[in-house]
């Protein structure tokens, strides 16, 4: 059943390259906000060391992880078996948000495929790693990768883009400013 580490072991890391899709949760301070629960895809999560992660944050209807990242810090990524033996894996820690044009940004981009309508980097330090059966978990056939994202950021354009997150991501649903939205009111 589960276990407790306190970094990312070399079965951990084989485990997580082959998933093709995590989850990421996080919370604002207020308890009367959203608890948000995030799906990723594509091939955009990096392990850097036993104790830090790094995913490429691209586009979405909003923004809620990064706002609470900056507020708090707290964040989860979970992992989650669909093909073979049963499994769920969970990094717990402190996470950050990198923007584009910083330091940071430019030494981490270069693991990560650039895909049209990325638009951070959020970096977790790892302070528990907790893994679990997942007896639960149906199994489920990769089918492939959706271009829907890719498409539209594409067809919206550096301009587009930059005005969609001005209206979608640059303030969470609780109403917390994203580091996104406070580098577009500069």
């Amino acid at each position: 059943m589960g276990k407790i580490f306190p970094a990312i072991m070399p079965e951990h890391e084989a485990f997580i390259r082959k998933q093709r899709l995590f989850f990421v949760g996080t919370a604002p301070l207020a308890e009367s906000g959203h608890v948000n629960i995030s799906p990723k895809g594509y091939d955009t999560f990096r392990i850097l060391s036993p104790n830090e992660v790094a995913y490429l944050d691209v586009t979405g209807s909003g923004n809620e992880t990064s706002a609470h990242v900056a507020e708090n810090a707290r964040i989860t990524i979970m992992f989650v078996a669909f093909e073979g033996p049963p499994q769920v894996l969970r990094l717990f820690g402190t996470g950050t948000v990198v923007m584009p044009g910083t330091p940071r940004w430019d030494e981490l981009i270069g693991q990560f495929e650039l895909i049209p309508g990325a638009r951070q980097i959020i970096c977790a330090g790892v302070t528990e790693v907790k893994t679990s059966c997942g007896y639960s978990v149906p199994f489920f056939d990769y089918a492939g990768e959706r271009d829907t994202l890719r498409k539209w950021a594409i067809n919206k354009g550096e301009q587009g883009l930059t005005d969609y997150w001005q209206q979608k991501n640059a303030v969470s649903m609780d109403g917390i400013v994203t580091p996104l939205g406070s580098r577009l009111s500069e």
